[in-house]
């Protein structure tokens, strides 16, 4: 009897040696695959805009930005695990194992035109809705990483505006963006922070692909930065831009050309960006007469033919298409991305708020570019994302 159970025990031991050592095994395994992974999947996202409101969201009127926002982080929670189309595009067909960051392209705060909240209080429900509130891990095991950069409006809050606001400046937002990103030794304070001094320009290398991320537009002062990072970086490597404005930026960003260069509401300049406007003394119209601040930055990708790739928000919709710049002589692969609050169709049709799912195989140096909906059931809260229109594009330098 007492050699049966001592035969029993010696086999119990044997096979629970045997169960830890597999288990051992195959967690190092699922980590070395993890981190041998070619693919980078990237959440592309933008103007949060905390402090206002939708007409309508999920049966509701007025929903509060905290609301829309908390929903769409939910619907980024449950990407793991869903099928990815046949679309040819990388990783086509099959799960996605992993989300390994998070790209904010800015206007995190709404500007705080009474009665508008404070740029305070938008960056702590940004903090508590996306920060904590994004529950993704990478290929590598870890959590997924923030990407962030700054939009007009959070701008806007640091220098004041020519309309009132409360308080008449707030820079907690930018205060925010640059501690989490820059990771200063000390950290920066509202009181502190100087703009333009303290920009939130940083670079990161994923995989051999270049990653730049720029305050609101590369306008000739920003040119400066990026030229000096990228004299670091082989001309073979593929770089992606990230950045609040469109290629063709806006004429009210630039900083206003007349002595004093003053904010006022006759003018509509708004100073964010260091260099001045060239082309009048009043700001013309959204996504028009910046011809020449353009060809200085298409003039900057022709000496840098490794840009292969430009992400941004401020007009938003979902959209892949190609910057020709104002003389149609350059191809910048674009990617516009909506807004849960003020899209250009989604504000309209809560159908079709989406935010973009960016796949890349480092090995092949491709990219595809995925539109996530993420609320074509209002009705349905715990929905699954639905996935809509796609391009895939060629990040090798030729």
């Amino acid at each position: 009897m007492t050699n049966r159970l001592s035969a029993s025990f010696s086999n119990s031991l044997k096979a629970l040696f045997t169960l830890l050592v597999f288990t051992a095994i195959s967690q190092i395994s699922y980590a070395q695959k993890q981190k041998a992974s070619p693919i980078i999947n990237i959440i592309f996202t933008s103007d949060a805009h905390f402090g206002i409101t939708r007409p309508n969201f999920r049966g509701d009127t007025a929903v509060i930005g905290n609301t829309v926002n908390i929903a769409m982080v939910k619907q980024m929670n449950t990407l793991p695990g869903l099928t990815l189309p046949q679309d040819g595009g990388v990783i086509a067909g099959k799960p996605v194992a992993a989300i390994d960051y998070i790209a904010e392209n800015g206007d995190i705060a709404n500007r705080m035109e009474v009665p508008i909240q404070s740029a305070a209080a938008s960056w702590a429900q940004f903090e508590s809705d996306y920060i904590k509130g994004v529950h993704l891990t990478g290929h590598n095991g870890k959590p997924a990483g923030f990407l962030i950069v700054p939009g007009n409006h959070d701008i806007s809050n640091t220098v004041g505006f020519y309309k009132t606001m409360k308080p008449a400046t707030d820079p907690s937002s930018m205060v925010g963006i640059y501690n989490l990103m820059m990771k200063p030794k000390t950290p920066m304070t509202n009181a502190s922070y100087k703009y333009p001094e303290d920009r939130i320009n940083y670079s990161r290398d994923v995989q051999g692909i270049h990653m730049m991320f720029i305050t609101l537009w590369p306008d000739s002062a920003q040119r400066i930065w990026m030229e000096k990072d990228l004299a670091s970086v082989p001309t073979t490597t593929p770089v992606m831009i990230f950045t609040h404005d469109q290629p063709t930026c806006e004429a009210k960003h630039f900083t206003n050309p007349a002595p004093m260069h003053t904010i006022n509401a006759d003018s509509k300049f708004e100073n964010l960006t260091a260099e001045y406007y060239k082309e009048g003394l009043k700001a013309s119209k959204d996504d028009g007469g910046t011809e020449i601040e353009q060809r200085g930055w298409v003039k900057f990708l022709k000496a840098h033919p490794n840009i292969k790739a430009y992400f941004h928000g401020n007009s938003n919709w979902n959209e892949f298409y190609v910057y020709k710049g104002p003389d149609n002589d350059v191809s910048l692969n674009t990617f516009r991305v909506d807004s849960p609050m003020k899209g250009k169709y989604s504000s309209k049709d809560e159908t079709l708020l989406s935010f973009q799912l960016i796949s890349i195989d480092a090995a092949t140096q491709t990219l595809t570019a995925r539109e996530c909906l993420w609320n074509t059931n209002p009705k349905d809260a715990n929905q699954k994302v639905v996935f809509g229109k796609s391009i895939t594009v060629s990040l090798k330098v030729e």
